[in-house]
């Protein structure tokens, strides 16, 4: 039972209530997840209308300009509560707060507390304290704080993101990640399994495995590379149907990795592979690990291993000294290989990076135009690829039904959370109402350059 002060303490934090935004990328998000349950823990009231909240914590992106813009902007939108509602308290926590800890409280008065991303197991008393008055911050070691935790989650039950390791070895050029998230640590397997377990406990359908590099996993606590064994691990465990890979380094695909994909029935026939260029010089001076033909052997050993499957990859343009020429070869090799998913990025000048003191920096419109020109490209692929699709019958994970189409929504094995397209599908004749979380088969009748659309089908 209580104490009088414990009871005084619950009540209190009873009547606050506390609203989150989530910026940036999923792992970002499962931060968010693990701050929201410790909040809920402690008592306080977790709400999703901002105009309700007497908190709120802007948990943030720093990766690049645009994700640093947006977090700034939604850090000045949130203060409009603070000003106009009863908001009494902002908080900052991630990246933002972690890379740039010593000019928020100055140039922004409007925050009262930062949390670095060592430190979100101290997101209670961030609240706590600043709800009485104080400028709070902490920045624990990033290298050597506890990960994971238990999550409140945001994503739906049947689809969730496991965060294998955290921070990052590579030393990409480009990249701030190290610097903001420190060292690559991986998580214990039996850890991950219990999360696995819980997950799965929970009604998973789609188990994400993310990381900044999760092809790495358990080369700093075993010795070696252990993805394999730990997507074996989770599925003797587990009944989870469908484990995703995402975000695995070319120079890191092992034959066993590429085996694993092949040969286990329950892990979905797609890869995300970021190889950022392909040209040898520019990913020379990237100081990516793997030269062009590293990348070609790896997407040869496994679309030769695994028939069909679905390559995700990202690419950078306009890195300082990238000729004409060198953008064509690119370009070029886009257009040989067919990613089935792209995503390209103009490069970012980040300050305390490498390659911010490179010369040959390229002009900002430049960069924009290579970058627009791979996405036209892509997306004609995408569309010749899509219509392959066309009268053949998918597996779907559906996501319920789409207002906004009059049809239902969800997404094949080809389809990633978030980053992906999906697939619009109506319901045959004779065809009961799903629900989200069911799989079913979808006939493809129509497509677009990402997405497609189809009929349900028996059985």
């Amino acid at each position: 039972m209580p104490t009088r002060a414990n009871a005084k303490k619950d009540s209190v934090m009873k009547n606050i209530k506390i609203g989150f935004v989530s910026l940036g990328c999923s792992k970002n998000q499962l931060d968010t997840e693990v701050m929201l349950s410790l909040l809920s823990d402690e008592g306080y009231e977790i709400t999703s209308e901002e105009s309700e909240a007497d908190v709120i914590i802007i948990n943030t992106c720093a990766f690049i300009n645009d994700a640093k813009q947006e977090a700034i902007d939604n850090i000045l939108d949130i203060a409009w509560f603070k000003k106009h509602r009863h908001l009494k308290k902002i908080i900052v926590t991630g990246c933002l707060a972690e890379r740039y800890r010593d000019q928020i409280f100055d140039q922004m008065p409007e925050v009262d507390a930062l949390v670095g991303v060592g430190s979100i197991k101290k997101i209670c008393e961030a609240v706590s304290r600043s709800l009485k008055g104080e400028k709070y911050s902490s920045f624990e070691d990033k290298n050597t704080c506890e990960l994971g935790g238990s999550r409140m989650l945001t994503t739906p039950s049947y689809a969730a993101y496991l965060k294998i390791a955290e921070g990052c070895d590579n030393r990409c050029t480009y990249c701030a990640i190290p610097l903001i998230r420190g060292k690559f640590r991986s998580r214990p397997m039996e850890d991950l399994v219990e999360e696995a377990k819980l997950l799965d406990r929970d009604g998973c359908k789609e188990l994400s495995l993310i990381a900044q590099d999760t092809s790495r996993y358990g080369l700093d606590l075993y010795g070696k590379y252990m993805l394999p064994e730990l997507i074996r691990r989770i599925c003797a465990e587990t009944e989870i149907p469908w484990i995703r890979l995402l975000y695995c380094y070319p120079d890191k695909i092992t034959d066993e990795l590429v085996s694993e994909i092949a040969n286990n029935n329950r892990v979905v026939k797609y890869i995300d592979l970021p190889i950022q260029h392909i040209n040898d010089d520019i990913l020379k001076r990237m100081n990516r690990h793997g030269d062009r033909a590293t990348i070609e052997d790896a997407i040869k050993r496994l679309r030769d291993k695994v028939p069909g499957i679905t390559l995700r990859t990202t690419v950078i343009t306009g890195f300082p000294g990238e000729t004409g020429e060198q953008y064509e070869e690119l370009c070029d090799f886009i257009k040989q290989t067919k990613f089935d998913r792209l995503g390209a990025f103009a490069y970012s000048r980040e300050e305390d990076t490498p390659a911010y003191d490179f010369d040959n920096q390229i002009d900002d419109q430049v960069k924009q135009d290579r970058c627009d020109g791979i996405m036209a490209l892509q997306s004609e692929i995408s569309e010749e690829l899509n219509r392959k699709k066309l009268h053949k019958t998918v597996k779907v994970l559906c996501e319920g039904f789409d207002g906004a189409s009059g049809s239902y929504v969800g997404r094949s094995e080809a389809d990633a959370p978030d980053v992906d397209g999906k697939i619009f599908f109506d319901i045959d004749k004779g065809q009961h109402l799903h629900k989200e979380g069911d799989f079913v088969n979808v006939r493809i009748t129509d497509c677009y350059d990402y997405d497609l659309v189809g009929i349900s089908k028996k059985g």
